[in-house]
């Protein structure tokens, strides 16, 4: 297999082409809505995934926050380049060994899936070459572009789509690598690296969907997918091996498919309608009540090969199904998974003889209210059915929750792109190059070395670090003089813990200066490491303060006296056990307290505490 990335990342520099502040809002101050169409690109050629996306028929409603300006509503031309966002773009390039271009010349991309106002995404080619170096191995970088995010998507209803346009226009670096990656692990740890050079530029944005990687993978035979949009670096590994193993399947059918002789008839669909009448409950329910049409797909060959083989998810009546999809119907059935739905043996035979089928051949059923939109479906379902005799179609596949993909729309291509006419280009200077070279950060290598050196952590703690959102933070609290191991914990653990235990109507993310707080706390007595979670947990579910988290929490108010008392009459209440198993008791006995400590005072404290008392009440002896 081979596989490359292409890396987005979002700027912290303002709007790319307008001076509104680059922030996410809830509030909605109006809207508008748009219909969109494709153009021909400079070659005067349509895209194909762009008359793709025209064919939906779709609407686009925007929601107007109350900070967008009439650029974002496409009533305005744009204006000037981000010269910071550039900056940024060109520090990355340096960084990469990319060769910045001479001129910057501002791009239309031809989008009409509504992600923007205008029907395109103005992008711009900043360097081409360079390379980076994972676990020994060279993966080149093709380009390193800069470009405007789309609108944020909330939702779809009854054939409109609805945006709001917040996001538009925040200024976004795209690093494309070359097919160089050969695993799913690579993958990542490629992915991994370019986003600590991204952050080493101290300009970007941080948080669940500022970075998203767009992933192509191929096998041998097979074509170039795109999974677009992941944006957990987590699952990377997981959508790569679970698109090889995707082709791998698809390429075994197609052989037996071939070695079938199966074809896919070239005629109209037939219609079975009637065999749906009496259904009461499923997807042919409308049709049975007389309010929507079943049409039929015979399928000569494909009989077997349309569920999923013992031990995968994936199957060809899946891909199928996609197709069905894309053009608005819920799915489709095909012979593998029936009787069923309704349909039961007689009607499933009644289906096979009205399309002169044989025993090892396959068919497919659509339904919909709309005729002319099933139809649709049953073309694009044997267009697909096609391809698989042959091998697998390039396209573009969303990523879904549980590690799987589905097809999304065609691959696009060069079609799309002709120059903006607003902006002029604009030319890169060597004095400019200069100025960036001399303050270039330290790449993650550095980082590394230098995190190990300074703070003697063990290699694979660092790396953790350097290729987490942690990085900085851990900077900033170690040179305030916050105990390196101490600052790892809470980054590391207990912080992503109780972020991920938040509710996702309230994220949480405290600042450095409340974290900055709690270490103090620990490192002064206050409370015990081991109480970090349980103030963090205050914290996220609204507690103004570490102060006022420590009081809610009961993490206040206990000296190392109050622990020696505590301590003293555990030990004092189980004498006889203490007799009996000597120090052997300490084991049963530190359970005990540190139960009603509960984080308010260190573990090696209790324990010393503890130790103190057993040996105690040793040379005191009965009576």
């Amino acid at each position: 297999m081979k596989a490359g990335l292409e890396v987005h990342q979002q700027l912290a520099t303002g709007k790319l082409f307008c001076a509104c502040p680059a922030e996410l809002s809830e509030e909605v101050r109006g809207s508008f809505v748009r219909m969109l169409r494709p153009a021909s690109g400079e070659d005067r050629t349509v895209d194909a995934a762009a008359a793709f996306q025209a064919s939906r028929g779709l609407r686009y409603r925007y929601e107007i926050g109350p900070t967008n300006c009439l650029v974002e509503l496409d009533e305005e031309p744009p204006h000037p380049l981000n010269e910071a966002a550039l900056d940024t773009a060109l520090t990355l390039a340096l960084l990469l060994g990319a060769r910045p271009v001479d001129e910057i010349q501002v791009m239309r991309k031809i989008v009409v899936d509504g992600s923007n106002t205008s029907g395109f995404q103005r992008t711009v080619l900043v360097a081409t070459g360079g390379a980076i170096e994972v676990d020994g191995r060279r993966v080149s970088i093709l380009s390193v572009c800069l470009e405007e995010d789309a609108a944020r998507k909330i939702g779809t209803s009854d054939g409109e789509v609805l945006y709001r346009l917040d996001r538009l226009g925040i200024p976004l670096i795209e690093v494309a690598t070359g097919p160089d990656i050969t695993s799913g692990a690579e993958a990542r740890a490629v992915a991994e690296e370019i986003g600590a050079l991204l952050r080493a530029t101290r300009r970007v944005r941080r948080g669940i969907g500022t970075i998203r990687e767009d992933l192509n993978v191929s096998t041998e035979g097979g074509a170039r997918i795109e999974v677009k949009g992941v944006q957990e670096l987590g699952k990377i590994q997981e959508y790569v091996d679970g698109e090889v193993a995707r082709q791998k399947l698809l390429l075994s059918v197609g052989e037996e498919l071939r070695r079938r002789n199966a074809h896919v008839p070239d005629r109209e669909a037939t219609d079975v309608t009637t065999l749906a009448e009496g259904i009461a409950s499923g997807p042919l329910a409308d049709a049975g009540r007389g309010r929507g049409v079943v049409l039929a797909l015979g399928l000569p060959g494909f009989a077997g090969l349309l569920r999923s083989p013992p031990g995968s998810e994936e199957r060809l009546g899946r891909e199928l199904a996609d197709q069905a999809r894309a053009v608005g119907l819920r799915g489709l059935l095909h012979s593998d998974e029936l009787p069923g739905y309704g349909l039961d043996a007689p009607r499933v035979a009644e289906i096979r003889t009205r399309l002169n089928l044989g025993p090892d051949d396959g068919f497919v059923v659509v339904t919909d209210r709309s005729a002319e939109r099933a139809r649709t479906a049953l073309r694009r379902v044997a267009a697909r059915a096609r391809a698989a005799l042959t091998g697998i179609p390039g396209e573009t596949r969303d990523p879904l929750p549980d590690g799987r993909t589905r097809y999304s729309r065609p691959l696009p291509g060069r079609h799309r792109m002709y120059p903006e006419t607003d902006i002029p280009p604009i030319p890169i200077t060597e004095e400019r190059l200069a100025r960036l070279r001399r303050t270039l950060p330290e790449r993650p290598a550095e980082r590394r070395a230098r995190f190990e050196r300074e703070h003697h952590l063990a290699a694979e703690i660092v790396r953790q670090i350097v290729y987490s959102e942690a990085e900085e933070g851990f900077e900033e609290l170690t040179r305030q003089g916050h105990p390196p191991a101490l600052v790892v914990r809470l980054l590391l653990q207990d912080l992503p813990a109780a972020q991920a235990a938040a509710p996702e109507s309230r994220p949480f993310a405290p600042g450095l200066d409340m974290l900055g707080k709690l270490l103090t706390g620990v490192e002064s007595g206050r409370f015990a490491k081991e109480g970090i979670p349980s103030v963090l947990a205050a914290l996220a579910a609204g507690a103004p303060s570490v102060d006022a988290a420590l009081e809610g929490v009961g993490l206040t108010g206990f000296s190392a006296a109050d622990l020696d008392a505590l301590v003293g009459e555990i030990v004092r209440s189980n004498t006889e056990l203490v007799r009996r198993k000597g120090d052997e008791a300490f084991s049963a006995l530190m359970g005990d307290v540190m139960k009603q400590v509960r984080g308010r005072r260190d573990g090696k404290e209790v324990a010393e505490a503890l130790r103190r008392a057993l040996a105690t009440e040793a040379a005191t002896g009965p009576g």
